[in-house]
């Protein structure tokens, strides 16, 4: 399957993201977390901060960030993104009002496959990562659970896909390539093993139950408006690569779904339910 656009793609998605993620995990993570101290938050997957930009606008008192990515074009995008917002929007801060020009945040390039720094985890209130968790594998979700557990930390993940989208209009093979997506996710591996896909967000309630957590599960559908056809675009082309790669004999019929698809977007006239879960994950006693 082609990448996509990362930059492009990540700047797209961020108001939709932002616009999708359960309003009541969100406040329950505020509940959750201590307020007689700073907080200390890890960041896993950051790409350019989205993360860091959505959840600061809630926590209480002052907090500090660690962001963690693999690939330094994000971090480098995040650094100066963060810096922008957090210590040069004087009227963002002063409405938020929460001291966000003091709000120290670093970066640290890191595969988090290798599973080689468990240092980042150590006295970390939270933990929490955005369109993570169906790239992952399931032994890495528990993996990752022990570390949050012996830590004591809060875990909150947004935004995980699910498996499942509708398209409007419908068209005949809709279903068919959804089932090819899911198929293709399962079968790949971003360094982190076999990955969970649709079934990560399952799989990663029942690991941190096992590992001393109370579970919580939210909707967090994308619902993608016509307006948005570039997004729209980006989206079903990826679906289409993935589509041929697991079935590259049907590329022809693929090829005609896609531009039957891209006709909708084009005109105006498409819009897509892509399902995601946002969990949260507090320790139990």
């Amino acid at each position: 399957m082609s990448e996509f656009p990362l930059l492009p793609w990540l700047a797209l998605r961020e108001p939709l993201d932002a616009a999708s993620r359960s309003a009541a995990l969100t406040r329950a993570v505020v509940d959750a977390l201590p307020r007689d101290r700073p907080l200390r938050i890890v960041d896993l997957g950051c790409g350019t901060g989205s993360n860091v930009r959505y959840l600061q606008r809630f926590l209480p008192g002052a907090h500090e960030w660690l962001l963690v990515d693999k690939d330094p074009t994000v971090l480098a995008v995040a650094r100066v993104s963060l810096e922008a917002v957090l210590y040069d929007d004087g009227r963002h801060a002063a409405a938020v009002g929460n001291g966000l020009q003091t709000v120290p945040h670093e970066t640290r390039q890191l595969d988090l496959g290798a599973r080689d720094a468990p240092e980042i985890f150590a006295g970390r209130d939270l933990v929490t990562a955005s369109a993570l968790l169906d790239l992952v594998s399931a032994e890495f979700l528990t993996w990752l659970a022990g570390r949050c557990r012996e830590n004591g930390g809060v875990a909150f993940f947004t935004l995980t896909y699910t498996g499942r989208s509708i398209s409007t209009p419908a068209e005949p093979e809709d279903d068919e390539m959804c089932v090819l997506l899911n198929r293709h996710q399962q079968q790949s591996d971003k360094g982190f093993g076999p990955m969970a896909g649709p079934d990560a967000v399952a799989c990663a309630e029942r690991v941190f139950a096992a590992a001393g957590y109370r579970v919580r599960r939210e909707p967090s559908d994308w619902h993608i408006a016509p307006e948005a056809r570039e997004l729209q675009r980006l989206l079903i082309e990826g679906w289409a690569d993935a589509a041929r790669e697991m079935a590259p004999r049907d590329s022809a019929r693929i090829d005609d779904w896609l531009a039957r698809r891209l006709a909708h977007v084009d005109a105006g006239r498409s819009r897509i339910v892509v399902s995601h879960e946002d969990l949260l994950a507090v320790p139990l006693g």
